[in-house]
């Protein structure tokens, strides 16, 4: 479990790259502003104080997420991030190249919480939740779509945890679903 201050923790949630709004893809302009904006508002969020951020270790929104707080280490060294995992096997099934990155982020986490010992049908929820739980910022990749960044945006919201989407407003390409 974490053993940082939940006032100074931030997590993460959103979609995974196929269901994203825009292509993903080093040509994408709407990626390339989705990138820009993700930094920005990271290093926002640390510039006003946050120091601990959570990811859920999904493919999408929760890696790359986790690789900008990852490099704003160098300039923040205080940054620490941790790494909430669903279930062991969590990255088993994916392609090579999206488990070299998890494992990859994984090695560089500062800590880690695997929330069940097993696959299980609320096992993705219960790690929503933990992070949630465990944050008081909730930065959002969502586009209002049902699913798993719905429902953890709901739970935050039911928590009182306020969440800043950065799909809102991206740019005028932005194509919204």
């Amino acid at each position: 479990m974490s053993t940082y201050d939940r006032a100074g923790s931030c997590c993460f949630t959103g979609h995974r790259p196929e269901k994203m709004p825009f292509a993903v893809s080093p040509y994408s302009y709407d990626y390339f502003q989705f990138q820009k904006k993700l930094e920005q508002v990271i290093q926002n969020v640390i510039l006003s104080g946050y120091h601990h951020f959570i990811t859920g270790m999904s493919r999408g929104m929760d890696l790359w997420a986790a690789e900008c707080v990852l490099n704003f280490r160098r300039a923040y060294s205080h940054v620490t991030l941790e790494a909430a995992i669903p279930f062991p096997g969590q990255a088993d099934r994916w392609r090579e190249e999206d488990r070299r990155v998890y494992r990859q982020v994984l090695e560089r986490c500062d800590s880690s919480v695997t929330l069940s010992p097993v696959y299980s049908a609320g096992c993705m929820q219960q790690r929503n939740c933990y992070m949630v739980d465990h944050a008081s910022l909730v930065i959002a990749a969502f586009d209002g779509s049902a699913g798993g960044t719905k429902n953890t945006c709901d739970y935050a919201a039911r928590c009182g945890v306020p969440v800043e989407n950065i799909l809102s407003g991206l740019s005028d390409g932005y194509r919204q679903i």
